[in-house]
């Protein structure tokens, strides 16, 4: 019987196109297994460093919520509210290389059939850096990784040549990209940073560079509310907080305008997409737009009692995907994915009230 789930994404074989985002629910080698064993077609391991790392002595995440009745956002747990948004300000992982290793490999060994991207962070701007990417790279590689998503992303990075810092340098993207193609032959992710004006041009230098794909979106930085009763932001450490990434429902229209621009752009090139997927709906919305796979993260981590990896979504997920294609006579997603990217046009090509408009500019004489 043919797997209508099944997508071949960058080369790859996935069992469904449904994958856990590099994030606290795939941190560790229990939550992957168990992640697997749900029935997720893969996921990216949290980021994987070589740079010393350790998380605020506090809350790393937290949930916002709206009401209807009082519909301020906020992190109070008040009766009759729903998701809004998750903001965290959690670093990549501090488990070391060497302890990720063995349990990449005894995943990988596990289930065969599923995808396992390794996600690596290193820094930018000289040869040492560059061999931590390669040494990075080989070592995910060789310990089972199907492919890697290389983090020009992170919004919280305080060291100026890693995360979201370097993803407006196209020299820098191209410099990693040949360090990495060149150690490893894998299917190579480069995950970009939203929050930037020159996002098309960044993922237009990945993809010219050996980029397979290019993932889309991260959280965009952003700040925790301050309760205007106690003057206390809703997560401090000693009264004190810095840029955090806001995710979830909150950023779904940004993420799927950056998907779009991007795919529009490189209609051929391939985008895993993420960005406020809670449900088929948010998924159907990033395929149309060009997405060939998609990313969760806040709605998994959200579900009560699964341990953070979304055990109920997934079914959910793969439930009403399959029940889309039969109604649909669809026989995979590459049925529809890109269908809205002719649909999205300039301002100037939307019917106005008379002829006369020119797109903002005075008609010649």
């Amino acid at each position: 019987m043919t797997n209508k789930l099944a997508t071949t994404f960058t080369g790859l074989e996935f069992v469904n196109p449904f994958v856990l985002a590099s994030a606290p629910p795939t941190e560790s080698k229990a939550k992957i297994m168990r992640a697997f064993e749900a029935g997720w077609g893969g996921v990216v391991t949290k980021t994987i460093g070589m740079h010393p790392v350790e998380n605020v002595a506090g809350p790393k995440t937290i949930y916002q919520r709206a009401s209807e009745a009082k519909p301020y956002v906020s992190r109070n747990k008040r009766p009759d509210t729903v998701s809004h948004s998750s903001w965290n300000w959690e670093l990549i992982s501090d488990q070391p290389l060497e302890q990720w290793l063995p349990d990449l490999e005894e995943i990988k060994t596990t289930y065969p059939d599923r995808m396992l991207i390794g996600s690596i962070m290193a820094g930018a701007g000289n040869e040492e850096e560059m061999d931590h990417w390669r040494k990075l790279a080989k070592a995910c590689v060789n310990a089972g990784c199907d492919a890697l998503e290389l983090n020009m992303s992170c919004p919280h990075m305080d060291r100026k040549d890693m995360g979201a810092h370097i993803a407006n340098d196209e020299d820098i993207i191209r410099s990693i990209l040949k360090a990495v193609t060149g150690a490893v032959s894998v299917p190579i992710w480069v995950k970009l940073t939203p929050s930037t004006s020159s996002l098309v041009n960044a993922a237009g230098a990945a993809y010219a560079a050996g980029a397979a794909s290019i993932s889309l979106c991260n959280t965009f930085p952003s700040l925790p509310l301050m309760d205007p009763e106690t003057l206390k932001f809703e997560v401090e450490v000693d009264g004190l907080v810095t840029s955090g990434g806001l995710g979830g429902l909150a950023i779904l229209h940004q993420a799927l305008q950056r998907v779009s621009d991007v795919s529009r752009a490189y209609p051929d090139k391939s985008i895993s997409g993420i960005g406020g997927i809670k449900g088929f709906r948010e998924a159907f919305n990033f395929i149309v737009h060009g997405a060939g796979n998609l990313q969760i993260c806040t709605a998994a981590m959200e579900e009560k009692g699964s341990g953070g990896i979304g055990v109920n979504l997934i079914q959910e997920l793969t439930g009403d995907l399959s029940d889309f294609l039969d109604r649909k006579g669809y026989a995979s997603i590459e049925d529809f994915r890109g269908i809205a990217r002719e649909r999205i046009v300039e301002h100037s090509q939307i019917r106005r009230k008379s002829e006369a408009y020119n797109g903002g500019y005075a008609k010649s004489a």
